[in-house]
């Protein structure tokens, strides 16, 4: 007798336990990088879609995923990578935005019009995930990881990282 396959529910709490390597506070599941997961016969196929496409952690991600599902015994994973549609930051929900102003990075905004990106010198303030303030500083468009920018508080003097819009 086969035991019964887990649903995609399941997987998903799983997966849930699945941190992002560049923000250890919020799951890959929280960050829309898991789409779906499905288990069959053939074993567990799981879908992600990177944050973008020269993300360095996804390889790391990946194999993560494989050790979170082999621990409760499924260890045939297939990982589609699919690119379309693109990865969003509208796909980070409420709960996890908190976790990453808790965790001293600001959340990312709302995306513009059309989902285009555009660096430029002038953009709306970034409130300060420690104090609040908006009267903050854009230092640096480019952070730790290209999906953040750094911040400094005029406020309270702390720098901070941004997770961009995308």
């Amino acid at each position: 007798m086969n035991p019964a396959l887990p649903t995609r529910d399941e997987l998903f709490a799983i997966l849930d336990g699945v941190k992002d390597p560049e923000v250890p506070v919020i799951s890959v599941v929280e960050l829309g990088i898991v789409r779906d997961a499905r288990a069959d016969a053939a074993g567990v196929t799981v879908t992600i879609t990177p944050t973008y496409s020269g993300c360095p952690a996804m390889h790391t991600i990946e194999q993560d995923i494989r050790a979170a599902l082999a621990e409760r015994g499924l260890s045939r994973v297939t990982i589609e990578t699919v690119h379309a549609p693109a990865w969003t930051t509208e796909w980070i929900g409420p709960a996890a935005r908190e976790k990453l102003r808790a965790f001293g990075i600001a959340p990312p905004g709302a995306v513009e019009q059309g989902g285009l990106v555009t660096l430029t010198r002038r953009r709306a303030p970034v409130a300060c995930p420690y104090c609040g303030s908006r009267d903050t500083e854009l230092r640096s468009e480019f952070g730790s990881t290209a999906c953040k920018a750094i911040h400094v508080c005029r406020a309270c003097r702390q720098p901070f990282d941004e997770f961009k819009p995308l």
